[in-house]
């Protein structure tokens, strides 16, 4: 990985914890001590200051094997046929297994469902996944039955054709009707737990549509070129207008009727890996986003 010029002075550990996902300083600092991490082919010590613009080389070991376990939970099934399944997520619902997040998650959802008919490329703790939304984003997700939809799949979310669109509330009156950010994202230096706008970070563009002004606020409709994480988010509060309820990349207090960010996937198009045939769907606004559309109207 390439090490952004704004990390220059950091210790290697730090850098590792806050650029690597699900790692803490104290694993990182183990694959710093293990020899896993080399700057041209020398290994990197925990303690080593970095300079910036430089190439780490990290090896990452081999993970634990952990299978999610099936799980009786419900499902609001969009579209399924004998090589995909689509669905609309409900906010609170965790994609798949994760620390913090061991059960209770759509994989296991699907893997009750579809039982053994769920591609094994995500691995064991993430059958059939082809791409995420975060857990208070509610809406469209696509999931693989086997492994030759899900390479088919991965290649269309690669080469942009599997289309997704969202919706969502922003804070602030944004001047134009519509727009792109292109502005590349990466792990945030200063907080591991974030996403920001880096250099040097991988290239990610969000186009953006207003839907709908309020007094302080717009409804904005969203399609991604690209999928990074937390992607809408960060370039929304990188144009100074962060979706609403966000307290991550927003304001820190919670929204009242409003469980995390005003963000529902509502929009995918794919070419259905087996038939060629273009495959369009859509969900409507859940209920706290149709509240909220309510009340802000009630302001004009």
């Amino acid at each position: 990985m390439q090490v952004p010029a704004e990390a220059a002075g950091t210790r290697a550990d730090v850098f590792l914890a806050s650029a690597l996902e699900h790692t803490t300083r104290s694993a990182a600092a183990r694959l710093l001590e293990d020899g896993r991490v080399t700057i041209s082919g020398k290994p990197v010590a925990k303690n080593y200051k970095l300079s910036g613009g430089e190439t780490l080389t990290v090896i990452l070991p081999d993970p634990e094997p952990t299978e999610a376990l099936p799980e009786n939970i419900s499902l609001d099934i969009v579209y399924e046929d004998d090589d995909v399944i689509v669905v609309n997520k409900p906010k609170g619902l965790v994609v798949h297994p994760a620390p913090g997040h061991p059960d209770g998650t759509l994989v296991n959802a699907l893997l009750y469902h579809c039982g053994a008919s769920l591609s094994g490329i995500g691995g064991v703790l993430r059958p059939g996944i082809v791409h995420r939304i975060d857990r208070d984003t509610s809406g469209l997700i696509i999931a693989a039955k086997n492994d030759f939809a899900h390479q088919k799949l991965s290649a269309q979310l690669a080469d942009h054709t599997l289309a997704r669109t969202y919706e969502c509330v922003v804070v602030g009156n944004l001047k134009e009707d519509s727009g792109t950010v292109d502005a590349p994202i990466a792990r945030c230096p200063a907080d591991r737990k974030k996403m920001a706008v880096v250099a040097g970070g991988r290239r990610a563009v969000t186009h953006w549509a207003v839907v709908a002004r309020y007094p302080g606020f717009a409804h904005v409709r969203c399609q991604l070129e690209t999928g990074r994480t937390h992607q809408i988010r960060v370039h929304m509060a990188y144009l100074g207008h962060p979706i609403l309820g966000d307290t991550v990349y927003g304001a820190k207090k919670p929204v009242s009727g409003l469980q995390g960010q005003c963000l529902h996937a509502v929009g995918l198009k794919f070419i259905h890996p087996r038939t060629g045939k273009l495959v369009e769907l859509s969900c409507p606004l859940p209920e706290e986003f149709r509240d909220m559309l309510a009340k802000l109207a009630r302001r004009k």
